[in-house]
C-alpha cells in the first residue's frame, strides 16, 4: 500500500471506501476537460473501471500507480495523480505520468508539491527509469507543473490532436533518472527541497 505525504497532502492508493470519490472526479466536467480518453460515462462504466484498480493494485507486475490525492488536514479529496507502467526494460520501467484535480484547487501549487513526492517515489523506491508525460498547449497550468518539477520539453505537435471541435497543438515532456538525481541536487543545494 503506497502513502506519501508533503506538507499539505497526503498522496494514497485507493481502497474500496473510495469509489464515490473516485467516480465524482472522473465525472466532474471541468477536471476532465483535458482527459476525455480516461473520463467515465456511466457508474457502471465507473464501478468497472474502479474494480481494475483495485485489482491491480494486488497484481505482482502493478501497472497503475494513480494515487488519491487529499489535503492533509481536512482529508479533502483534490484530485488524482501517478502513472501507468508501458514497458519494463532491464535498466528500469518506462512510465506515463498523469494528473487531474478539481479547478478549485488549481493555482494553489498542490499538483506541483504532489508531483515532487510522487517522481521521488518514482526513481528511489520504483525502479522507474523514464518518465513521459505531455499536455495541450492551451494548458498552461499543466505545463507550468511539468516545468516546475524538471521536467524537459521533448516535443511540440502543432494540430495534432482533435478536441473540443478543433486540431490542437500537444506538448511532450520527460525526466530521465539521472535528469532527476541532478535537478534534485540542485534544487535541494538552493535550499528548497
Amino acid at each position: 500500500m503506497i502513502k506519501l505525504t508533503t506538507d499539505r497532502l497526503i498522496l494514497r492508493d485507493y481502497c474500496e471506501e473510495d469509489f464515490e470519490a473516485y467516480y465524482k472526479l472522473k465525472t466532474d466536467e471541468e477536471t476532465m476537460y483535458y482527459m476525455q480518453d480516461i473520463k467515465l460515462g456511466s457508474r457502471e462504466e465507473g464501478k468497472k473501471d474502479f474494480a481494475d484498480v483495485l485489482a491491480d493494485m494486488k497484481s505482482e507486475h502493478r501497472k497503475f500507480f494513480f494515487l488519491h490525492m487529499e489535503l492533509k488536514e481536512t482529508h479533502e479529496q483534490v484530485g488524482s495523480i501517478g502513472y501507468t507502467v508501458v514497458d519494463e526494460t532491464p535498466i528500469g520501467k518506462i512510465v506515463h505520468l498523469g494528473y487531474f484535480t478539481y479547478k478549485k484547487f488549481w493555482g494553489n501549487g498542490y499538483t506541483s508539491e504532489a508531483l515532487g513526492k510522487l517522481l521521488e517515489f518514482a526513481f528511489t523506491k520504483d525502479n522507474v527509469y523514464r518518465v513521459t508525460t505531455g499536455c495541450l498547449k492551451e494548458n498552461v497550468g499543466s505545463e507550468k507543473v511539468m516545468i516546475k518539477n524538471g521536467l524537459i520539453k521533448e516535443a511540440e505537435h502543432i494540430d495534432y490532436e482533435w478536441h473540443d471541435g478543433k486540431m490542437k497543438t500537444r506538448l511532450e515532456y520527460r525526466l530521465l533518472k539521472r535528469e532527476w538525481k541532478k535537478w534534485s541536487n540542485r534544487f535541494a543545494s538552493k535550499g528548497h527541497y
